[in-house]
């Protein structure tokens, strides 16, 4: 059984920050791709965010330079720092991990609200 726990998400303000954390146990192995979805209400599942093993990292154009992926291969976990956040950054934040055969595993998601 592959647990994947998510934590950190909330209410912030705009301009604020916020530091999810995703971390990932049970029988898995060779994880090779570990990052970020979101959806906000109404819309369809965005990606946010990657991390391969070898730390090479891929961003959404619309969160490059505010948001930061970071992973611990020793721990299984990744996290996203959130900088400047924004009201259109609001939504549900999946954590996502795909191994080196294919397998795939999601969080439950976290919520994340930018409101004043």
């Amino acid at each position: 059984q592959v647990q994947l726990v998510e934590s950190g998400g909330g209410l912030v303000q705009p301009g604020g920050s916020l530091r999810l954390s995703c971390a990932v146990s049970g029988s898995i192995f060779n994880i090779n791709f570990m990052g970020w979805y979101r959806q906000a209400p109404g819309k369809q599942r965005e990606l946010v965010a990657t991390c391969t093993t070898g730390a090479r990292t891929n961003c959404a154009s619309s969160v490059k330079g505010r948001f930061t992926i970071s992973r611990d291969n020793a721990k299984n976990t990744v996290y996203l720092q959130m900088n400047t956040l924004k009201p259109e950054d609001t939504a549900v934040y999946y954590c996502n991990v795909m191994t080196l055969t294919g397998l795939e595993y999601w969080g439950q998601g976290t919520q994340v609200t930018v409101s004043s």
